[in-house]
């Protein structure tokens, strides 16, 4: 029996390394996650069935603790972030440190036979031009503290050879892990509980994807890691480039008793813009299986479940 590739997750038991970490293991792979449960997660009790899932409870920014644990990887992600905006800027310092610095810190403690990919934002392109798809080649220009970190980091993964990055469009979906404060997850808890949403600035566009999708493209590049490394790739939904106002339109096929109102005055902090190109993911074969409907429709079903405001990063 051949030995099994051993994959290394740091931030592993968040909103995208619960989806992702069961998928991996599911597919065969040996799976450990390192992770500081900041939020008092259970969010991966259901991978203890497995035999080739290890849990480490450790801080990313730990350099022993990351060497002692990388060594063996054949394959490392990391996924440890503060995320989001709002986040980052009530501690900025933390930012900087977890989301750039322990970046580059694993880096160097890598041999270049290792493979590393490495999820970060697409809000790294900013405040777009009208009606120009940025593509991979469309100069970053990162409005946030977050966006800004995540850039840098990317860039250092990418100088690593062995490696690629996904620049994610606003992932949406149910989680072990769940995040309300993600704009598509946010505005269908709003439609369900409240029936109606107040928009500022309601045609600033989004790309936009499914958390299952997003766990997908990792096992799509891992399978075809040879024929990607060395590039960063868009990952979104190529028809889902919406306004705010187009997201509730197609929330309101799913909650037809949803109203949203347009505020004539006030503004959205998040001052994001753009449209996004996915053809060069799409090149390599991979399709996404998730539509912004079907998401949505799978909201509402986990949001039965849930009971309070509380599954945020803020």
């Amino acid at each position: 029996m051949s030995r099994k590739e051993k994959v290394l997750i740091t931030g592993g038991a968040g909103y995208l390394g619960s989806i992702l970490t069961r998928r991996l293991l599911e597919a065969g792979y040996a799976v450990t996650v390192l992770d500081n449960f900041l939020f008092n997660q259970s969010s991966l009790l259901d991978c203890c069935v497995f035999e080739d899932f290890t849990v480490v409870r450790g801080d990313c920014r730990d350099e022993r603790l990351l060497r002692d644990h990388v060594k063996d990887a054949d394959i490392v992600i990391p996924l440890a972030a503060l995320v989001g905006a709002p986040l980052c800027d009530r501690d900025p310092l933390t930012a900087i440190a977890v989301n750039r610095d322990a970046v580059r810190t694993l880096l160097r403690l890598l041999s270049p036979n290792q493979c590393v990919l490495f999820p970060t934002t697409n809000s790294g392109y900013g405040i777009g031009e009208k009606e120009a798809y940025c593509t991979e080649d469309t100069p970053l220009n990162p409005i946030s503290l977050y966006g800004r970190t995540k850039v840098e980091a990317e860039a250092a993964v990418l100088e690593h050879k062995n490696s690629l990055s996904f620049r994610l469009a606003t992932v949406f979906g149910i989680s072990p892990r769940m995040r309300l404060d993600l704009l598509v997850n946010d505005f269908v808890w709003r439609a369900l509980r409240d029936r109606t949403v107040v928009l500022f600035e309601a045609d600033f566009r989004r790309n936009y994807i499914h958390i299952e999708d997003v766990a997908r493209v990792f096992l799509h590049a891992i399978s075809h890691f040879d024929s990607m490394r060395g590039r960063p790739y868009n990952v979104g939904l190529e028809d889902a480039n919406l306004t705010k106002r187009e997201l509730c339109e197609v929330i309101r096929k799913v909650l037809p008793d949803f109203v949203y109102l347009e505020a004539p005055i006030g503004e959205d902090p998040d001052k994001r813009d753009y449209i996004v190109s996915n053809q060069r993911l799409l090149s390599t074969g991979f399709r996404p299986e998730w539509s912004l409907e079907r998401g949505i429709r799978q909201l509402v079903n986990g949001y039965h479940i849930l009971f309070g405001p509380f599954h945020s990063n803020v």
